[in-house]
């Protein structure tokens, strides 16, 4: 037996150093979304209570103390502090985190599934709302308002225009673009402190709201005219902040430790800023009658207005497509911890991690038009916004809890962990629940979409797996052997390649040899069976072959982190390679070429091959329920050749009945043949053809998917 491995990538990957660079790259890559809130928090909170008429110190301070010790706690303690010292090699985010733990219990998948759905789904909303709050401050300057004026169809046109064009430009890559990413949200966050530091010389007294007891007081006080849901409101302050713990990996832990306070302090000087003016402009009768006002713009001299407006929309469009990225990031690595079909996957620059899901992409865009199309202004989409990304940090603080207590040993710190955040989490999941009939349903409704494929996904992956069976390679080399030499078969490709399941390397699926050995036998120089295993560690390239003591029949595991490439030609490539140096696969040496030159590799033929259901697959009626759907959404997905980089490689796709046991079959009671059918001209017969085409009662079976036990007698017929 020959084992290879190679070893490139199983290192734990350094980690990326702390540079003013990477600072900058971090500005413009994990604080899009957390940056564009004070854009539409305080215009949510004030318009939830009442608006400007009902604005008093006492609601200001208290709402003010409400947002800045909301982004304290939620984002630079759990998140920040916490959640990114639970790095795996580096990586991080909610499947990263759930890779850690998953051992622990098979029922940590439920809340991995939930936060993924849900993530995704703020992933449509956020463009929808940032870049609508960014059209509509167009109002505040006097073009803008010839523009728009009191015509929302206006501001909605712009928008889809806008958001149409977002998603347009993610096929040819955003690279380019990318590098002006830091520099502006550099501008914009800069922006922020100096516009709220302005507006603090208004009433400096709001200074107090940094004491956290106006926000508690407030929240049970009477002048609280929202009661309970002005929590969904304040909680908007927080949505991005999942991103600093997703995109670790991007641009290291310790660029988001130096970028974190200047970000921070950038946010509440701005939230103080807005304070400051409303409380000295809440008995204006003229911003009073203002049926949308945003505080965000209104506070700044009519001046810098327009510089405002336009810097406000680059800084949504920003946000916008880091959600979009993260979106196709976050898919991949569902799809290779097998909760999401694979899908065809681009790289459409040289930027490290860039993808492009050209499905994902199109879904994406259809569902931003549509809340636009729906919901029509900010204000509206303000209350299906920020539903599904507290159920993501719910998620999120489960499953570090168990990372606390299993991993970190640290049971007391975990339980108090788990209490305290979990309350605050759940109070503001409650408090944006209130507001499901005005339009966090699209939310909840896309979040229990997705999170259903997952689910699909997940099971019917199960099913497959349970209903696969299993044989020794060992005892088919010598079959294989005997097919390689008979020249009495043309020659279908100098490596034939399997794409298999399992991990055992002795073991492969029966309709594997089927396919080779039967199903009209495929003579090839060598057989390569390759499995692509997904390992927990997300930059792992290693793999193993075993040769079963030949050179013409390997089995080869792939071991790839969760966030590799896995296109399988390019790998399968530098295997054969590597195998011709050290002499364990012989040259197979091509004559012609186009680069007039011999080549010592052949040509490769790979054959994947796909389950279908069949009316006798022995399964309950809600599986097979499960596997309707699952096969309808891989119709959907398009070809498995794509999934694994094989669009440009020749391949051959069989089908095979999904099913290991058969239902017994309906007995046939032989009747006495008359005059008239002895006389009548033979005609086909579907099961005669079966049994008269010189099929085997074993290969009958094989074909079936069953285990043939050679003391079995074919059916009986009476």
């Amino acid at each position: 037996m020959a084992r290879v491995r190679n070893t490139p990538g199983k290192h734990p990957r350094q980690a990326i150093p702390f540079s003013l660079g990477m600072v900058l790259v971090t500005l413009g890559v994990v604080y899009g979304d957390i940056g564009t809130s004070p854009m539409y928090v305080m215009k949510a909170i004030v318009g939830g209570n009442g608006g400007l008429s009902s604005v008093n110190e006492e609601m200001v301070l208290g709402a003010l103390s409400l947002v800045i010790w909301t982004l304290t706690l939620v984002t630079t303690v759990k998140y920040v502090l916490v959640a990114m010292k639970a790095d795996n090699n580096g990586e991080g985010g909610i499947f990263a985190l759930y890779s850690l733990v998953k051992h622990y219990s098979k029922y940590l998948i439920i809340p991995a599934m939930i936060g993924g759905a849900t993530l995704l789904a703020d992933g449509i909303l956020t463009p929808a709302v940032t870049v609508t709050t960014a059209i509509e401050g167009l109002r505040t300057i006097p073009l803008g308002t010839l523009l728009v004026g009191g015509d929302q169809g206006r501001v909605v046109a712009i928008t889809i225009a806008i958001i149409c064009l977002l998603f347009a430009v993610q096929r040819s890559g955003t690279s380019s673009i990318g590098r002006a990413f830091g520099p502006v949200m550099t501008l914009w966050f800069g922006f922020l402190g100096v516009a709220g530091a302005m507006a603090l010389a208004y009433d400096p007294s709001v200074l107090r709201a940094l004491n956290p007891v106006y926000g508690v007081t407030f929240l049970f006080s009477a002048q609280n005219y929202a009661g309970p849901m002005i929590l969904g409101s304040v909680f908007l302050a927080t949505t991005g902040a999942e991103a600093l713990y997703s995109d670790m990996g991007h641009v290291g832990r310790v660029n988001i430790y130096a970028s974190w306070p200047f970000v921070k302090l950038c946010l509440i000087l701005n939230y103080l800023g807005q304070g400051a003016w409303l409380l000295s402009h809440a008995q204006d009768t003229g911003l009073q009658k203002l049926a949308d006002l945003n505080p965000f713009f209104q506070m700044l001299p009519e001046g810098l207005r327009p510089f405002a407006v336009l810097l406000s929309t680059a800084a949504a469009i920003i946000a916008s497509q880091a959600l979009i990225t993260g979106s196709f990031t976050l898919v991949s690595e569902a799809a290779r911890l097998d909760l999401m079909p694979h899908m065809q996957v681009h790289y459409p620059s040289a930027t490290k991690g860039q993808l492009y899901i050209p499905m994902v992409n199109t879904i994406m865009w259809i569902g931003c038009v549509g809340v636009v199309l729906l919901f029509q202004t900010s204000s509206h989409m303000e209350a299906a916004y920020g539903l599904a990304i507290t159920l993501t940090m719910l998620m999120t603080t489960i499953l570090l809890f168990v990372y606390l207590t299993r991993i970190r040993q640290r049971r007391l710190l975990a339980a108090v962990f788990l209490v305290f955040f979990g309350a605050i989490e759940i109070s503001f999941f409650a408090s944006s629940l209130t507001k499901f009939l005005h339009g966090g349903y699209v939310t909840l409704l896309m979040a229990t979409i997705l999170f259903l494929v997952m689910l699909v996904w997940r099971r019917g992956t199960a099913i497959e797996r349970a209903q696969t069976v299993f044989l020794p390679i060992r005892n088919y080399v010598d079959q294989l052997g005997k097919l390689r030499a008979d020249e009495s078969y043309p020659l279908l490709a100098d490596n034939l390649v399997f794409l298999v399941n399992g991990s055992d390397p002795g073991m492969i699926d029966r309709d594997v040899l089927y396919s080779i050995l039967d199903k009209h036998p495929k003579r090839a120089r060598a057989y390569w069976f390759i499995s692509v295993l997904v390992s927990d560690e997300p930059y792992r390239r290693t793999y193993t072959v075993d040769s079963f003591g030949t050179d013409y029949v390997f089995k080869v595991h792939l071991k790839l982190g969760f966030r590799e490439n896995q296109r399988v030609n390019t790998y399968l490539r530098q295997v054969v390679a590597t195998l011709m140096r050290t002499g364990e696969l012989p040259p197979q040496e091509h004559e012609y070429s186009v680069y007039r030159r011999r080549s010592d590799i052949g040509d490769f033929r790979f054959c994947m091959l796909r389950k279908t259901l069949v009316p006798e697959t022995e399964i309950s009626r809600m599986d097979h329920h499960v596997m309707a759907v699952k096969y309808a959404i891989r119709r959907i997905c398009g070809s498995p050749a794509r999934w694994f980089g094989l669009e440009n490689s020749s391949t051959l796709i069989e089908y095979v009945p999904l099913f290991a046991l058969m239902r017994p079959s309906a007995s046939l009671e032989r009747e006495p043949l008359s005059y008239d059918e002895q006389a009548a001209p033979h005609t086909d017969d579907a099961s005669e053809d079966l049994f008269s085409s010189g099929i085997s009662a074993e290969k009958t079976r094989a074909v079936r998917g069953m285990e043939m036990d050679p003391t079995e007698s074919m059916p009986t017929l009476k």
